[in-house]
């Protein structure tokens, strides 16, 4: 018997219509809750910051609960009266990474969040969680939010300048990209709109983005500089810049990154954006993506198509790294004996609930990392930093490495499956 399906298209799940009544319980604006989220290696704490209305909703009308159950953390919105949850999203941070190096052992340190959800129009409960060790999740935080608290911000986003790259309709059943500008002086500008396009490109000319370009939006937010490029700490280089954009995240010379998340959400609220891609002004090679939370990578170095494309699979469909045997910051990144979330890795703890059925019954599991197998979906070991006990799907993916030909079929489906929530 064949269990293999090779179509990926038709792997899409039907997400229902009758979900949450969005004009029930919010309206099309945007409610912003920030917060600071800090502990160190065995604990996490929310420290709240301000909430602010903003004056997009670009998400879903219909999607309001969350269909995946990824992230390493989540939050959830309920309804004061009924206790009904009405919304939900899970996400990643740079936080729960940070937990992993050896400096969370010894110290604590914060992290700047910001999540957004649509403007509710009455009082509502949110919870945030954090996913354990061993799997399941724990409510770390709750408030009460009444969307008429005079503390709640209501000003004018800032006056960026923004240009159209992409543009198919509606950006509540379209997956809406901004990509915003990090170390590009004003006089540079015009690079950064021509870059802006050309990474916009590359996204495209991989599947199966290229098959679904008409569900995107893409909009450049023209957000200037003091100074060209960015930081890179271990050579003794430091910018003005308006993100403060880093290489050496936790030591690692290719991690680029950014901490400054209230500048970037700031500056993204110039337009409706369901996801960020802060792009960066120079030639080094390097990038970060991070689920639901922020996509990053250098410009103008010739691996920056397949970074831009990789750390989008991060940001965009929470997929994992596949690769094993690079440097990476972390330790026991993740729990053999729990199934990870990411769908595109396994511990064949719980296999079936993953790429199972995409495995002709020719192909043995765990399949060895042989020639003969390089052209299958498998189960090969080796992934998520990890070279024993966290399966991968395939030999070479774009989330293994700069070398595959594009993503696997696991990946793929995983991206077409999200590309389908967004733009229900």
């Amino acid at each position: 018997m064949k269990r293999e399906i090779y179509f990926l298209f038709l792997l899409i799940p039907l997400f229902s219509s009758g979900q949450n009544d969005f004009n029930k319980y919010f309206i099309e604006k945007s409610f912003r809750f920030d917060f600071l989220l800090g502990g160190n290696a065995n604990e996490a704490r929310v420290y709240p910051g301000e909430m602010k209305q903003e004056p997009f909703w670009a998400g879903s009308l219909a999607n309001l609960t969350d269909a995946f159950h990824y992230g390493t953390y989540r939050f959830r919105i309920f309804d004061f009266e009924s206790d009904k949850m009405i919304y939900s999203k899970g996400f990643s941070t740079l936080f729960q990474e940070w937990q992993t190096t050896p400096e969370a052992k010894i110290k604590d340190k914060t992290f700047y969040q910001c999540l957004l959800f649509p403007y509710p129009r009455q009082r509502v409960k949110l919870e945030i969680d954090a996913r354990m060790w061993t799997g399941e999740f724990k409510t770390i935080y709750k408030t009460d939010i009444n969307p008429d608290d005079y503390f709640i911000l209501k000003e004018s986003p800032l006056p960026y300048k923004t240009r159209i790259i992409l543009e198919n309709g509606d950006s509540n059943n379209k997956v809406d990209l901004v990509i915003l500008a990090e170390g590009y002086k004003e006089e540079e500008m015009d690079k950064f709109i021509s870059d802006a396009k050309r990474v916009t490109g590359y996204l495209f000319s991989a599947e199966p983005f290229k098959t679904c370009q008409d569900k995107f939006n893409v909009t450049a937010v023209l957000t200037s500089s003091v100074d060209s490029g960015t930081d890179i700490p271990g050579e003794g280089i430091y910018k003005n810049t308006i993100f403060n954009s880093t290489f050496y995240t936790f030591d690692i010379d290719r991690y680029l990154t950014s901490d400054d998340i209230k500048a970037i959400h700031d500056a993204a609220a110039s337009a409706p954006y369901d996801h960020i891609f802060v792009l960066v002004n120079t030639e080094r090679y390097g990038g970060g993506g991070i689920y639901n939370f922020l996509n990053i990578c250098s410009s103008d170095h010739k691996l920056t198509p397949e970074v831009f494309v990789h750390e989008f699979g991060h940001g965009f469909a929470g997929l994992g790294d596949e690769y094993y045997s690079s440097s990476v910051a972390y330790e026991n990144f993740y729990n053999t004996k729990v199934e990870p979330w990411e769908p595109n890795l396994t511990t064949l703890v719980d296999f079936n609930s993953k790429w199972y059925s995409m495995i002709h019954d020719t192909i043995p599991v765990p399949t060895p990392r042989d020639e003969k197998y390089s052209n299958s979906v498998g189960v090969f070991e080796g992934g998520g930093y990890q070279t024993n006990g966290i399966y991968s799907p395939s030999i070479d993916c774009r989330m293994k490495s700069n070398d595959a030909s594009g993503f696997c079929p696991v990946c793929a489906d995983a991206i077409q499956r999200m590309i389908g929530y967004y733009s229900k």
